[in-house]
């Protein structure tokens, strides 16, 4: 099915799909960058990192607060401050929004790192 795209570096499973510039498996749930085909090695000097608004590092997977008061597109009620955020997943900054999680009530959104802090 998925002749051109490699297999899963969890897993190994063949059935791997693209979703947007990442690739996804759909039995293990894993998702990578396209240009990490082959495993950790491959980004070994390619990673930034990524800080948050006091200056601790951020990972994948981390719960972070927010620190200052959002307004949120759309809805009539922003993010308050101290709302936590759970599993967040760093991705490649686009218009500085660094963070990619699921808020509670609000859903899916990307956020900068600059507006949370790690607890």
């Amino acid at each position: 099915m998925n002749e051109t795209l490699p297999p899963c570096p969890e897993c190994a499973s063949p059935y791997t799909y693209e979703m947007g510039e990442l690739l996804v498996c759909p039995e293990c749930a894993h998702e990578w960058a396209s240009g990490e085909h082959t495993g950790q090695d491959s980004t070994a000097g390619e990673e930034t990192v990524v800080k948050d608004a006091v200056g601790n590092i951020l990972a994948n997977g981390d719960t972070v607060s927010i620190v200052k008061s959002l307004k949120v597109k759309g809805s009539p009620q922003g993010l308050k401050v101290g709302t936590k955020v759970r599993n967040i997943r760093l991705v490649t900054a686009v218009d500085g929004h660094d963070i990619d999680a699921k808020v509670d009530g609000f859903g899916p959104m990307k956020l900068k790192s600059s507006v949370v802090k790690k607890i």
